[in-house]
């Protein structure tokens, strides 16, 4: 299977993710958040030196909770600033009730 190469904004969207990372990393270690996150020494390296762009999300999302980050605002931040606004077009909106398998037993 032959992949698609990634465009310009994809790839700028990697180095942005890389950045904001590195940069809510601070003085911790790699290491030290590689262990908490549960992601590679060696994936956390490469995402924030743009090898891998376009992380998994699971990655990203792992990589936010050891990092104190909310996933909106990695998204706000990679995204080009006219971009940005259409990710929420209007207010927030109410979400539905849980239902099924989703449910939580209190």
């Amino acid at each position: 299977m032959v992949r698609t190469p990634l465009s310009p904004q994809e790839r700028m969207r990697g180095e942005r993710l890389g950045a904001m990372l590195r940069s809510a990393r601070g003085a911790r270690s790699m290491t030290e958040i590689a262990s908490l996150s549960g992601v590679p020494v060696e994936t956390l390296r490469k995402i924030e030196t743009g090898r891998i762009p376009t992380p998994a999300f699971f990655t990203v999302a792992s990589l936010a909770y050891a990092l104190d980050l909310e996933l909106e605002e990695i998204v706000t931040h990679c995204l080009a600033p006219a971009a940005a606004p259409s990710l929420r077009p209007g207010p927030p909106q109410p979400r539905p009730e849980a239902s099924g398998l989703c449910e939580i037993a209190a």
